[in-house]
């Protein structure tokens, strides 16, 4: 079970990672302008707030359960400029261990 999640948070991240290289070469409109587009909608501000607590709690998880903080650092400090491909590329790698550590009571 968890080499399925695993594999789903590794596939979630190449699929993510593929549709920015897709809208990137196909908006034919900056970043910048698509960020403008985005905040000028109540419901893109509100798609963002979601986005950014999204990255807030995922830097949490890595804080309290990377044991080297260093390597915490180089995946939280990142996240807000690579996104959910970065914390699923985090949670594909770690979470065997999360999970042996909730079954060892840790």
């Amino acid at each position: 079970m968890t080499t399925g999640f695993r594999i789903i948070a590794a596939l979630g991240a190449i699929a993510l990672a593929f549709a920015i290289v897709w809208a990137g070469m196909t908006a034919g409109q900056s970043l910048s302008e698509a960020v403008g587009w985005l905040v000028s909608e109540p419901w893109g501000v509100v798609s963002l707030i979601d986005l950014y607590l999204g990255f807030v709690l995922i830097a949490i998880l890595i804080w309290v359960f990377e044991p080297n903080k260093l390597i915490a650092l180089a995946f939280i400090l990142p996240l807000p400029i690579l996104g959910n491909v970065w914390s699923a590329v985090w949670l594909a790698w770690r979470l065997g261990a999360l999970i042996n550590r909730r079954r060892a009571g840790d």
